[in-house]
């Protein structure tokens, strides 16, 4: 019980740091910006990597199965928690933000150069397919969970390992 409050916590502590750099950055309107977007990814991996460095100083075996699954559970969590607020802020905080995507896609394409006006509206048709609720979720779900792997793997990697004992008798 004690394992899985913790990692409730832990998952609910991040999600709540990147709800607040999302926040900032939409009322900031930043969200656009290239390198404002790497925040959240930051945010994601070193937290993880401090988590799993920490979890692997408090155990007595620790392999980097271990390791790597107590994060990645951590990292389903959050990719749950930022799936439900993904619809929250899409739909309540800032409603804008599908026009707002819709009109930097546009814009990209046409600074891109050699497109032609049907080329750009046919990849903008696709583009408002991606800005339904199902496509928006499911990538919202899938990216967090891809970074958040990363950010387990690499915590797994960097955790000191326990060395086993090749003296100890194994009943």
């Amino acid at each position: 019980m004690k394992k899985s409050s913790d990692i409730l916590s832990k998952a609910l502590l991040i999600s709540l740091i990147l709800i607040v750099v999302d926040l900032i950055g939409g009322f900031a309107h930043l969200k656009f910006t290239s390198w404002f977007k790497w925040i959240s990814t930051i945010v994601i991996i070193s937290s993880l990597i401090i988590i799993c460095i920490s979890y692997g100083k408090q155990h007595d075996e620790v392999t980097f199965g271990k390791v790597f699954g107590y994060s990645f559970k951590i990292s389903l969590v959050i990719s749950l928690f930022m799936l439900v607020y993904t619809y929250i802020s899409i739909y309540v905080i800032f409603p804008e933000f599908i026009d707002q995507a819709l009109q930097n896609a546009r814009e990209g394409m046409e600074a891109k150069g050699g497109l032609t006006e049907e080329q750009i509206d046919a990849g903008m048709a696709i583009t408002k397919k991606f800005m339904q609720p199902v496509p928006l979720g499911i990538f919202s779900f899938l990216v967090t969970l891809f970074v958040s792997t990363i950010g387990s793997l690499l915590g797994a990697a960097f955790t000191k390992k326990s060395e086993p004992n090749v003296f100890q008798n194994n009943p």
